[in-house]
């Protein structure tokens, strides 16, 4: 075997484990500050934050988003971390805006959608919440002197509007003024809580926070994913019962599973186990049947992952996105540095070399968010390039020597 190096990875094909290979560490690192370079462009010259179109120029018209605020406060604080040197300008805007245009100063909590006339959107989702606690946590972790006011309230409102301590997991959505209009219940928005409460865990040391993350971890892949085939039911009654014919938005809740979610939840699996002293010895190996299950079902030949599974775990919604691409990566960075196994580092190649070739945007930065059938990039579901957080971890994660995500003075620079 010959020691060429890959014109889009920077990675030899030489045998071992790429996670060591010095030419693609510094082919992730190029990756992620081209990233970071890229939606410097969302942060508009009035301090709001603008989504940005397939070029790097704001999309005329467009909201600011809860989520996307609240996503770019945590990538850009993983970006302070490894030297983007105008990452302190995002996290302080991220964060004005935050705090005085998405936080509801008359019933409190946080709206979904603003724009500079006024509220857009102002449905409460646990979704968004979660995203808010995540952004707090990251800014605390990078001393932002208004984190803790942040995380104060947004644990508070946490506490006291979503968390479901008899199910030990966060209930959906509300109105405006905290009126109940569904019974809906998901996987996505606790998978999420999940992620953003290991978070603060790592930024505070409160140990509530670690508990409930384990709460949430444990109902889902203990409970419900050996009761399903090691696939992860997204949708479920008032009750915590799976709810099999629900159908709604056909982005962010598709009827069906969703592999890609196994693949983050199984990562966050293993932090969570890491963090809590590696105390449940089956955490792992319900991670991996998670992790492998999700490849066996979704890898598609022509290379990317479909979106959903039907009942019987085939094929459902064929598209192909990005993020499910980039939680593969960090699923097998995960595996590969618990336990070296070479069919894990073919997982692991195979899914950058898939990344390289139609989702990394070489000479603009930012990953294409959708392939068509012949693989090229399209607009379908995602206008422009929505995000940096899916991507940046993809190409961080594998540099951090630990398990858990990524902290302070501990990532390898080069």
């Amino acid at each position: 075997m010959t020691t060429t190096a890959s014109p889009h990875i920077g990675a030899t094909d030489a045998p071992g484990f790429w996670l060591d290979d010095p030419q693609h560490r510094d082919w992730l690192r190029q990756d992620a500050r081209r990233q970071l370079d890229f939606f410097h462009a969302s942060l508009g010259a009035d301090g709001w934050i603008e989504q940005l179109d397939r070029a790097g120029q704001p999309r005329p018209g467009a909201p600011q988003e809860l989520h996307a605020v609240t996503r770019l406060v945590h990538s850009y604080a993983l970006g302070k971390q490894v030297g983007d040197t105008q990452a302190d300008a995002m996290i302080d805007a991220g964060m004005q805006a935050l705090w005085t245009r998405h936080r509801d100063t008359i019933h409190g909590g946080y709206l979904w959608a603003v724009d500079r006339s006024g509220v857009v959107d102002d449905v409460k989702l646990a979704y968004g919440h979660v995203f808010v606690l995540l952004a707090a946590a990251s800014a605390k972790q990078v001393g932002h002197p208004d984190a803790d006011r942040l995380l104060a309230d947004i644990r508070d409102v946490l506490d006291t509007r979503y968390w479901d301590d008899k199910a030990g997991l966060l209930r959906d959505e509300f109105a405006r003024d905290w009126t109940p209009f569904s019974t809906y219940r998901g996987m996505n928005a606790n998978m999420h809580g999940v992620e953003a409460l290991l978070t603060a865990y790592e930024a505070t040391g409160q140990a509530e926070f670690l508990h409930r993350a384990g709460r949430i971890l444990d109902f889902f892949t203990a409970r419900m994913a050996p009761a399903h085939g090691w696939r992860l039911p997204e949708h479920y009654t008032q009750d915590w019962r799976v709810d099999p014919t629900y159908a709604g938005n056909p982005m962010f809740r598709p009827a069906g599973t969703t592999p890609g979610h196994s693949l983050e939840l199984g990562r966050l699996l293993i932090q969570h186990w890491d963090l809590d002293g590696r105390r449940d010895q089956h955490a792992p190996s319900r991670a991996r049947r998670l992790i492998e299950q999700a490849l066996a079902d979704a890898w598609r030949e022509d290379g990317g992952f479909v979106y959903t599974l039907d009942a019987e775990g085939g094929h459902a919604i064929r598209d192909r996105y990005w993020w499910p691409v980039c939680e593969g990566i960090g699923a097998m960075a995960a595996l590969i540095k618990l336990d070296r196994q070479p069919s894990d580092e073919q997982w692991y190649r195979r899914l950058w070399l898939h990344a390289a070739l139609r989702h990394v945007d070489v000479r603009r930065g930012g990953w294409f968010p959708e392939i068509d059938e012949s693989g090229a990039p399209c607009e379908i579901q995602f206008t422009g390039k929505p995000d940096i957080y899916h991507s940046l971890q993809a190409a961080l994660f594998p540099l951090e020597p630990g398990l858990s995500r990524i902290a302070p003075k501990r990532f390898d620079r080069g």
